[in-house]
């Protein structure tokens, strides 16, 4: 007979014949026991190894722990085979977004094989708490202007199957998929096709296209969903997603502009801002600023270790083209290094080298514009578009009407629109190293209250009656006989009356409109 379900296995004694079934195990995780620090390290230690997924969740959760004045985990959903997405946070006021603070993400391990990410990203959490806490100055800044969403694992079951075999002896794709045999980073809406033809028709909006209802019809993975949710409830402004296999950063798009095209330039509206994201990263990461054309990554020496997605080579259903397309989110994807699964005594160089670019491109998020977007009373207008003149990719505001626009240096024409007010646009010019977003409010006036009409004027034209001997007869004033002919009644009259605008005027204010014609 089996042991009663509801009886705790570690408890009472049940013989190996008998068995003992706990229905909890696979939901805990594999949970291991806790691991204290080596005697004599200091709760700042960071243990730079590989992490299993309960040690990561463990990790997290004991850094939150000792930052929890600004730092949170939550879950945006589960793997196939039920493991938590877990995310770690963190801000000023962890949980709740701040007016006009953008928020930021940061992947690892959308392939399962790919650990480098997840193990940075783990140590990532583990710098922000401790710096925050000694009062490095950067970091405080940091976490008190922005709000950063860490997602070490979004593929936790194909870290399972890569780890089984290890470091160094894990194969190209052994884990790369997840437990349903789909690579996450081609299940996403194949949003780039139909930018392409879009953007062949004049006055047409290529940005924020929602998503096929075809998309549906196929095997969408629960991860991918739970990302595609979490861009959708968080506005995003920046993101990487964190891989292995080279050491290169690439930017949208990932898909060619031409169907046969394997290898094709295919650049996104906002090229210019792409590349001073992707520079961020390469141009203080030491290895990939390395001369050397023989090192991992030195084919693209030449191209400053940045290329455009397509340029490398093309695919559909990738994550930074749906951020790109369907969100305000801007996201770049970093190759960090050409072994997927690292040894052990690699990892620490590993962070030394990303550490301080991950923070470059943290920091990235305050560049551009930033603001808030309301009516003639104050309220916030949510979903107003923030239009950019020759930058066809428009922007909209968040619920609290606040927005982010990505910018790079130089004079911009920037609009703001939404439905049943009227435009309004503003000049804005960006200093080269201005490294703070320039703030930039719009107030919308309600269609119909521009200026007033004429009415009062049009009212005194009329023909007034006067009851005379005989029946009613009309009557006009003295200040009502025919018009001038054209352009005369502009001058005042050799008398010195006044011209026939002025009782109009008078009639708005007590003081004489004396910034017009004296007389």
């Amino acid at each position: 007979m089996a042991w009663p379900y509801f009886l705790d296995c570690t408890r009472y004694f049940a013989s190996e014949e008998e068995g003992c079934f706990d229905p909890l195990e696979q939901l805990r995780g594999d949970l291991e026991p806790e691991e204290a620090l080596p005697s004599g390290l200091p709760p700042t230690f960071i243990h730079f190894a590989h992490h299993s997924y309960a040690q990561m969740v463990r990790v997290l959760k004991r850094t939150v722990a000792r930052c929890a004045q600004v730092a949170k985990t939550y879950s945006i959903g589960r793997s196939f085979n039920g493991k938590d997405l877990l995310v770690i946070e963190f801000s000023g006021r962890p949980g709740q977004h701040e007016l006009m603070e953008p928020e930021v993400k940061l992947i690892g391990n959308i392939h399962g094989n790919e650990v480098a990410g997840r193990e940075m990203l783990i140590y990532l959490a583990q710098y922000l708490c401790s710096e925050y806490l000694m009062g490095n100055p950067r970091i405080q800044r940091l976490l008190n202007t922005t709000r950063i969403h860490l997602l070490p694992s979004m593929n936790p079951d194909g870290y399972e199957v890569a780890a089984a075999e290890g470091a160094g002896y894990n194969g190209w794709t052994s884990g790369r998929q997840n437990a349903q045999n789909l690579d996450l980073n081609r299940n996403f809406p194949d949003l780039t096709s139909e930018y392409y033809q879009l953007a062949a028709a004049q006055g047409v909006r290529t940005d924020h296209i929602p998503i096929p209802q075809h998309y549906w019809w196929g095997k969408v993975a629960p991860e991918t969903k739970a990302v595609m949710k979490w861009t959708r409830t968080i506005p995003f402004v920046l993101s990487a997603s964190l891989h292995g296999g080279d050491l290169v950063v690439s930017y949208p798009f990932d898909l060619s502009k031409h169907p046969l095209e394997e290898k094709m330039f295919s650049p996104t509206p906002d090229e210019k801002m792409f590349k001073l994201l992707a520079r961020a990263y390469a141009d203080v990461h030491p290895m990939m600023m390395d001369r050397s054309e023989h090192r991992c990554g030195g084919n693209f020496l030449k191209q400053g270790s940045i290329i455009n997605g397509a340029d490398w080579y093309s695919f559909t259903g990738g994550m930074s083209d749906f951020n790109y397309l369907h969100t305000n989110c801007f996201e770049i994807t970093v190759e960090l290094g050409c072994l997927k699964f690292p040894p052990e005594e690699a990892l620490y160089g590993l962070w030394q080298h990303n550490k301080e670019p991950l923070l470059s491109f943290l920091e990235m998020a305050h560049r551009g514009i930033k603001g808030m977007v309301m009516d003639r009373f104050g309220k916030p207008v949510k979903n107003a578009r923030i239009i950019v003149r020759g930058i066809r990719h428009d922007v909209t505001t968040a619920p609290d009407g606040d927005y982010w626009r990505l910018l790079p240096p130089g004079s911009h024409v920037v609009i703001a629109q939404a439905p049943g007010y009227t435009k309004v646009m503003k000049r804005v010019t960006i200093p080269l190293r201005m490294k703070r977003a320039g703030r930039v409010d719009f107030i919308l006036q309600p269609l119909g209250t521009g200026p007033k009409k004429f009415l009062p004027m049009l009212q005194r034209a009329a023909p007034r009656f006067r009851v005379a001997r005989g029946g009613v007869t009309p009557r006009r004033e003295a200040a009502e006989q025919d018009p001038e002919p054209l352009g005369e009644h502009r001058l005042p009259s050799a008398g010195g009356s006044k011209p026939w605008w002025w009782s109009y005027f008078t009639s708005l204010s007590p003081h004489r409109p004396r910034w017009l014609l004296k007389y």
